[in-house]
Order: C-alpha cells, then structure tokens, then sequence
C-alpha cells in the first residue's frame, strides 16, 4: 500500500510539474498547442532531491535537461580553495550542467539542492531528436541559448567591477527575490565577496 501511495504520490508531482512546464511554454507565441502536446510526453522521469543532495556532480556528464518544479540549486565550480558559486536553478526554470549537455564532455560545475527539489527530466537525445525535427522548438532553443550567453555576459560584467555595492545592485536588479529564495553565503560566493561584507550591504 505504500508503495501505491507513493506512486500516486509520484505521479501527481509528475503531472503538477508538465502543468507548470506547458503553461511556461504556452507563453512563447510561436509555439503551437500541438507542438506543445508533442513535447511533454518526453519528459519522463521525476527527480526528487533532498537539501544538499547533487543533481550531477564535476566530472560527471550531463545527459538530461531538467525543469525545476520546485526548490533550488546552485550550480558552482569546486576549486580546490572553495566551491565558487556561479549560478542558481529555481523554480519554473530549466537547469542543467549547460556545456556538459550542449557537448557531451564531463562537467566541470557541481548542482546541489538547497532545499527539496522535484525536478522533471528529459533526455539529452530525445530533446535533441524533437528539436531537429520540430522548426519552432529549434527557435525556441535557439533563443535560450542566447539568453544564455547573454546570462554569461552580464556575470563577466559583474565580475569585473571592482566595487561590492555595484556587483549587488546589478544581482538585485535580475533577482529581486533571491534573497528570500537562497542563504547568504551562497549569493556572497556569487557576488565574490565576503560573507561579511555582504551583510554590511544588506
């Protein structure tokens, strides 16, 4: 009976988590509703992760896309010296270790749950086969890919600028709400400051 439960359990989270996905998508205005119907049956399996469990680790390869139903992750680069964050995966938003799945070479980023995460995946061949048959999901990815890029841009900008204050002006601006989505010492390790000085600024 448990295990029925459980199931069910599964499977409720499962359909919440393509709700969430279809209306996301339904929002891109050259995405039909038949194209939409066509891709989320591909997205078959449910990941469910405890606070600090890893979604994939350095060296790993990506083989998935994932949708994040709910939680967060960081995503950061495990450096000898310390885990230099670089990014965050929230809610209603697709992660994954972005050049291991473009690629398919190991990862050099870590993605560690903050919180409980359920996350829905998709494989990097079945993303890839919809992609190249289906013209407006190749749109669609291709838009992704540069805003992307455009993510990279404005973090090297950030990175750049020798004053704290401004390096958290620009975060403020993109993520308004991240501080009450992540701890502190992982947005000072984004921000490459001090926790310290951090809470100076806040």
């Amino acid at each position: 009976m448990l295990y029925i439960l459980t199931s069910l359990s599964m499977a409720a989270v499962l359909s919440e988590g393509l709700a969430m996905l279809a209306t996301l998508l339904r929002q891109v205005p050259y995405l039909s509703e038949e194209d939409i119907e066509a891709f989320l049956p591909l997205w078959k399996r449910l990941v469910t992760l405890k606070r600090h469990d890893f979604l994939i680790q350095a060296g790993q390869v990506e083989h998935n896309l994932y949708f994040v139903a709910s939680g967060v992750l960081r995503i950061y680069y495990p450096s000898q010296a310390e885990e230099i964050c670089v990014g965050f995966g929230y809610a209603n938003n697709m992660v994954c270790s972005f050049p291991s799945f473009v690629d398919n070479r190991p990862s050099d980023y870590c993605l560690q749950a903050l919180k409980k995460c359920e996350l829905l995946a998709i494989s990097r061949t079945d993303f890839t086969d919809f992609v190249e048959r289906n013209a407006c999901f190749a749109r669609f990815w291709r838009q992704e890919l540069e805003r992307v890029l455009v993510g990279r841009i404005e973090r090297e900008i950030d990175l750049l600028l020798p004053e704290p204050e401004r390096r958290l002006a620009r975060l403020l601006a993109r993520s308004p709400h991240i501080f009450q989505r992540v701890p502190k010492k992982y947005i000072a390790s984004y921000l490459r400051m001090s926790p310290e000085t951090l809470s100076r600024l806040r």
